[in-house]
């Protein structure tokens, strides 16, 4: 099992800071960009990754190279956190640096070991406790030739997928080819309505008091396992048509396997019928506004869907009826409750009533709720630094129970890989249940 295999032994050769490389004069260092109202509610942490490339691999010091191009498009990367003069929250535009982390191993690397995130994995990426860098970079080279690519990024300066985009366009520039699309930096473009509208309802959604917590935290000493679990393209196809059994129209293969994990894991945990279970699911909002965000935007676009049903109700009705709450969930975040959201997160209520984001990330059981982040449409198999495209790629390690990662699996042959963060004493019952297609469970 991943989460049982030792660390390799990594020895750090070089630390140091890497600051953008500007075509003519340099920009002001001075500049300071407000958080959008979409960044503030997003995760304050970073997000560690892990990117694995077969030999032969371009050198350290030409992805350096190429790191220090894409800085000079990518600005936030290499600037860090503050406040402005009201305490609010801002990106200095200083070029401070982003920090690139030289290492190597005499182990020879077995490819089929990396099953999924581990407490193994973590030498691989750079020590995140105390850095004040917004990007930090650590390239660990194997025995083997095998070159490790860990990266963490703070989540406040980017989702998924514009921290997509720009690793892609780190790649092109390591390689001396244009970074092209460039991204849009336009934080601002996300002003309230006159008079503003709030439609929906944003109190324990997006924002909770200070010291409210939806979650009932466990000891640390809880056992948290990750389980890797593979659903191959035969297997969505059958689950999607399960799904839209009688539906006015299909489910989506995200909707579909949604329904099914939810039901799936809330069954191997073996809960109470008669309590509820809900599923917080990230929504990209790009092509949910009106109108349409470039895919390009360079931020925080993202905010949550939460269908919940009772556990009985899971379990013993058919898959339709937990695809049809997924749906309903997901398209019920559209341009007006995008809209509704901006006017109430810019209102002087949020600092009035003390409120503060919902989304957080530490060590503790959700049970009984899941909280899922969609990678599927990530281009993580577009990062190429000169030696081709990486043969895996995965999010290290974290201690959070009821966390689940949907990804594209890298065969590319339309099958997803899905991790899932279990106790360790629900995992049997998970690995028993998750690739059967029955009427209930």
């Amino acid at each position: 099992m991943p989460e049982q295999m030792k660390p390799w032994k990594v020895r750090v050769e070089s630390s140091k800071l890497v600051k953008p490389l500007y075509k003519g004069e340099p920009p002001c260092a001075d500049l300071c960009i407000p958080l959008s109202v979409f960044d503030k509610v997003s995760y304050d942490v970073h997000v560690a990754v892990i990117y694995a490339f077969r030999p032969p691999t371009p050198s350290n010091s030409d992805i350096e190279k190429g790191l220090t191009t894409a800085l000079s498009e990518y600005r936030e990367w290499a600037g860090r956190l503050g406040e402005d003069s009201r305490g609010e929250p801002v990106i200095l535009l200083n070029d401070a640096g982003s920090r690139l982390v030289e290492a190597s191993s005499d182990d020879v690397l077995d490819r089929t070991v990396l099953l999924g995130p581990s407490p193994a994995l973590v030498p691989l990426s750079p020590i995140i406790k105390g850095m004040e860098e917004l990007l930090q970079v650590q390239l660990t080279r194997f025995a083997c030739g095998t070159l490790i690519v860990g990266i963490t990024s703070h989540h406040l300066i980017a989702d998924g997928h514009a921290a997509s985009n720009f690793l892609v366009a780190w790649g092109k520039a390591t390689r001396g080819l244009l970074m092209d699309p460039r991204p849009l930096h336009d934080r601002g473009a996300f002003i309230p309505r006159n008079p503003p509208c709030v439609e929906f309802e944003h109190h324990g959604v997006e924002f909770k008091p200070k010291k409210a917590s939806d979650t009932e935290d466990l000891p640390l000493t809880a056992d948290i396992v990750i389980q890797k679990a593979h659903f191959t393209r035969e297997f969505l196809d059958s689950l999607k048509a399960k799904a839209s059994l009688g539906a006015d129209r299909r489910y989506t293969t995200f909707e579909s396997l949604m329904a099914h994990l939810w039901r799936v894991v809330t069954k191997a945990r073996g809960l109470d019928e008669h309590i509820t279970s809900h599923v917080r699911i990230s929504v990209d909002g790009r092509a949910r506004l009106t109108p349409r965000v470039p895919d390009e935007y360079f931020g925080n676009l993202v905010l949550w869907a939460f269908p919940r049903a009772k556990v009985g109700d899971l379990v013993n009705k058919p898959l339709q009826f937990a695809a049809a709450l997924v749906r309903e969930g997901i398209t019920g975040l559209d341009d007006g409750y995008f809209r509704s959201f901006i006017d109430f997160a810019s209102s002087e209520k949020v600092k009035q009533e003390g409120l503060v984001a919902t989304a957080e990330v530490h060590e503790r059981v959700m049970s009984p709720n899941l909280e899922v982040h969609s990678w599927l449409g990530f281009p993580f198999r577009d990062v190429d630094f000169g030696g081709g495209n990486p043969f895996l790629f995965m999010p290290t390690y974290t201690r959070e129970e009821g966390m689940l990662i949907l990804m594209p699996s890298a065969i590319g042959d339309g099958s997803i890989e899905v991790y899932v963060s279990l106790l360790r004493h629900n995992a049997a019952a998970f690995k028993q249940l998750c690739y059967l297609l029955k009427a209930n469970l």
